[in-house]
């Protein structure tokens, strides 16, 4: 479901809120400049503001498309921005698109399509009222204000995925039988979807600060070097956690090496006991039926049982402990 929300930012005046692009042209014509805060637009809805604004219509169908990356795009009298916010529920990493189109008289933000978290923006009025003083001065300080609330947010995410790789380390030491390594390649995949966007977006804000964006003034560019410094160390806490994981993989692979090598040990010594009882018992079966046989009381006479058997008994005994000194002279045993 799509809305939208107009504003008219005056400097030392709460922002007036306006009710149709009629209000926002004639509006423009005052002082300050106008906000068109978009959620989730169709064209039909953002088709007017090529001829009314006077954005390039590139601008609107890159506002539409999904498949964009993190970009800066300097038209004629306006600029477009494609920023990224992030959600992550622990399993799906979703990656949203968040579309700037700035001039000194307007600001328009696109957000929304086909959004896991269409509430996100919902405090976003909270934080601009916080800073209402700041952002008055201007469009870019307002650029500031949201692109600063949603990098906020970013290192939720980052944490959140940096606290996960912990406990990974933790279940691969206490039961590396049980563990999956597919935990560890869907955490990689998304970190390295968190590289590609931070990457690009810091590209962003190194043009921003080298004032390539004619809209962006030199009073601005100190809060747009902060939030470029964010970036940084959040692209840095990723390449650590990227590094982390693949020495994950490798204690991974060394755990479950040694693991197989105690249950191997635990086998041989098992199979080692039982040859060594085979070894012993296999003369004194060899005996026992022997002497089992008929024929051996036929050869003994039935009346001689009474001293053949204890005899044979004892046989057996001393071949069984003479097997068990041979062994252990062997150092078998």
């Amino acid at each position: 479901m799509s809305s939208t929300l107009f504003f008219h930012f005056q400097p030392k005046q709460k922002p007036a809120v306006l009710g149709t692009l009629d209000e926002v042209l004639a509006a423009m014509q005052q002082n300050g400049f106008v906000w068109l805060d978009y959620n989730g637009p169709t064209m039909e809805l953002l088709q007017p503001l090529i001829e009314k604004l006077g954005i390039h219509p590139l601008s609107i169908e890159d506002c539409l498309d999904e498949n964009q990356i993190p970009k800066l795009d300097v038209y004629q009298g306006n600029s477009f921005i494609l920023f990224n916010n992030y959600a992550y529920d622990g399993k799906e990493l979703v990656i949203e698109e968040v579309d700037f189109i700035i001039s000194p008289k307007f600001l328009v933000t696109v957000h929304g399509r086909n959004s896991k978290r269409p509430e996100f923006f919902d405090k976003l009025p909270e934080r601009i009222e916080r800073a209402l003083n700041t952002v008055n001065k201007g469009t870019d300080f307002l650029l500031h204000t949201v692109m600063d609330y949603i990098v906020d947010h970013k290192f939720v995410v980052i944490e959140t995925m940096e606290e996960e790789v912990d406990a990974l380390e933790e279940r691969i030491h206490e039961a590396p039988d049980k563990f999956k390594p597919a935990q560890l390649m869907r955490l990689r995949s998304h970190l390295l979807a968190l590289r590609k966007s931070l990457f690009h977006e810091r590209e962003i804000l190194i043009k921003i600060c080298r004032k390539d964006a004619p809209c962006i003034t030199d009073k601005s560019v100190y809060y747009f070097r902060d939030i470029y410094d964010h970036l940084t160390k959040f692209f840095e806490f990723i390449e650590i956690n990227r590094e982390m994981i693949s020495n994950l993989f490798e204690l991974f692979l060394s755990v479950r090496s040694n693991h197989l090598a105690m249950i191997s040990l635990q086998t041989n010594e098992v199979m080692k006991r039982l040859t060594l009882i085979t070894t012993i018992f296999m003369p004194l079966t060899l005996l026992a039926g022997v002497g089992g046989m008929s024929e051996w009381s036929m050869m003994t006479g039935p009346e001689n049982w009474t001293v053949a058997y204890p005899v044979f008994l004892l046989a057996m005994v001393g071949i069984g402990w003479v097997n068990y000194k041979i062994l252990k002279w062997l150092r078998w045993i």
